[in-house]
């Protein structure tokens, strides 16, 4: 793990480590650098998704899918 100095909002860290919990002020930089990872690979997916279902035939789908419901006899 790298050693890295830096000066940080006292104000925002502790109530970042009241938020989270966390014990220590590098458990609770490391905590929120995860995080914030995390939420913008979870943005690029959102957005992935909404540029996929853009050429989605909704329409389409119902109707397939209520043919697929449609009561045999």
């Amino acid at each position: 793990m790298a050693i890295t100095q830096i000066d940080l909002d006292d104000d925002a860290l502790a109530e970042a480590m009241r938020l989270s919990g966390a014990k220590s002020k590098k458990e609770t930089v490391n905590l929120a650098l995860r995080e914030y990872a995390a939420r913008h690979r979870r943005i690029a997916a959102l957005d992935h998704h909404a540029t996929a279902a853009r050429g989605w035939d909704y329409e389409g789908w119902k109707d397939l899918h209520r043919a697929g419901k449609a009561p045999t006899e």
